[in-house]
């Protein structure tokens, strides 16, 4: 088949406008996320070294406590994407209203829970000593704002679902000003002193959830059921995404691992990665927001009972997520020793983070055309499917691979950079095997 016969000319255009409209507010709000993560460790770099290695300790504990809560709105978006296009209010009024109060109970488990376990989970990891004091009020603080969090990253899937994503993205801003502006002034010029980080943080996703909450408000209308259906449903949809998040942090923990076992500049290239996957980051900020992007289309045109338009506009949402991303590799493949020196001074960082970066950046379009076709898939149910061909790619050979050219063969860590680039590939072409079957669509 043609190019042309498959895409129309009025039909590409369409598909283009639609995607776009959707894309760019996600990519932003992305950035906006980017941006608090970035001033954070930037401030606690400010205090000292040892709140800043805290930080970055507790921000990977308290990201699985919001594992939930993604998985949960995961579920959300395909669902209510639907059902807000197919015209059934009744419907979309319970699925909503159950979401949101499944939001609330699961964050009000979790504070809880971190509030009385935080001690016993700081014992147990084994930290060093010297950051255990910071370590305790951090976690503490962080978990009574898990309720908000979960509002608010629920009230985001919900708006986005509605064709309301530019009002998520006036929300996303007004956080995002609101948490850089609390942790300098908190930090600073409070005794809260380093807690301030964790203050600045609750108090934005709490302002935040609320502007959600009286947007979302608006797209209830009459009675309002609580449906276990409904929470079944959604957690159905939504719990292989939330295993595949914690799978992907755990293959991260184990390559940390594995590159330790080098016999030479292991620091060094421990420091590489780090600094390589922190160049990268910007990168992935499009792609989660084409990914996203995708999930509310396919499943809005799957409402209106438009497979065909929804298998095709997809692609193009994919298409248009993969020229970004291009654009972006060609820059660091331009620019990769000024972009490396701009954050580490060490010869031998410099040195191997510029090895990874060239080697990466061959997977970097591959990585995109895979992730944002799985959010096709994702808007339409078929979470399980991303799931098992995602894991595979990681734990069939990104780790294998890895441990085998490494500590048996005793290669260098550019097979350990080939070896991720060996998973993305495979990964890409799973997923689109999976998409371009078709069988999703009668989900």
């Amino acid at each position: 088949m043609r190019l042309h016969t498959f895409f129309k000319e009025n039909e590409t255009r369409s598909f283009i406008s639609r995607s776009w409209s959707v894309s760019w507010p996600l990519t932003l709000i992305m950035v906006f996320e980017f941006l608090i993560g970035l001033t954070d460790v930037y401030v606690a770099g400010k205090v000292n070294k040892e709140i800043q290695a805290t930080y970055g300790f507790v921000i990977q504990l308290y990201f699985i406590f919001i594992v939930v809560a993604n998985a949960l709105t995961v579920g959300t978006v395909s669902v209510v994407s639907r059902l807000y296009t197919s015209g059934d209010k009744t419907e979309l009024t319970e699925t909503i209203f159950s979401s949101l109060v499944t939001a609330v109970a699961s964050g009000i488990v979790l504070s809880v829970a971190g509030i009385l376990l935080s001690p016993e989970m700081i014992r147990l990891l084994n930290i060093p000593e010297e950051l255990k004091p910071f370590a305790i009020p951090f976690i503490e603080i962080y978990a009574l704002g898990l309720l908000f969090h979960y509002l608010l990253i629920n009230g985001n899937g919900i708006l986005r679902s509605c064709q309301r994503v530019r009002r998520s993205l006036k929300t996303m801003a007004l956080v995002c000003l609101i948490n850089i502006v609390l942790d300098f002034f908190l930090v600073f010029h409070t005794p809260l002193g380093f807690r301030g980080i964790a203050v600045a943080t609750v108090s934005s996703v709490f302002i935040g959830s609320i502007i959600n909450l009286v947007h979302v408000r608006r797209l209830i209308s009459g009675e309002k059921n609580f449906s276990m259906s409904s929470v079944q449903r959604l957690i159905g949809i939504g719990w292989p995404i939330g295993l595949l998040q914690i799978l992907w942090q755990l293959s991260s923990m184990v390559l940390f691992l594995i590159l330790s076992a080098l016999p030479e500049n292991r620091v060094e290239i421990l420091a590489a990665l780090t600094t390589g996957l922190r160049i990268e980051s910007a990168i992935y900020l499009p792609v989660f927001g084409f990914n996203m992007a995708n999930a509310v289309i396919v499943g809005n045109l799957l409402g209106e009972k438009k497979q065909g338009d929804a298998f095709r506009s997809g692609i193009m949402t994919a298409v248009l997520g993969v020229l970004v991303v291009t654009l972006m590799v060609i820059i660091v493949i331009l620019n990769p020793r000024w972009i490396a020196s701009s954050l580490s001074n060490n010869t031998i960082v410099i040195r191997e983070c510029v090895k990874y970066l060239y080697i990466s950046m061959i997977s970097e379009p591959f990585m995109a055309w895979g992730m944002i076709l799985g959010g096709g898939l994702s808007g339409a149910g078929d979470t399980r499917s991303v799931l098992v061909r995602v894991a595979l790619s990681i734990w069939l050979v990104r780790i294998p691979l890895s441990f085998i050219l490494v500590v048996l063969l005793g290669f260098g860590p550019t097979s350990v950079w080939w070896s991720m680039n060996f998973s993305q590939f495979l990964q890409a072409f799973l997923i689109s095997k999976r998409y371009f079957n078709r069988g999703w669509l009668a989900q």
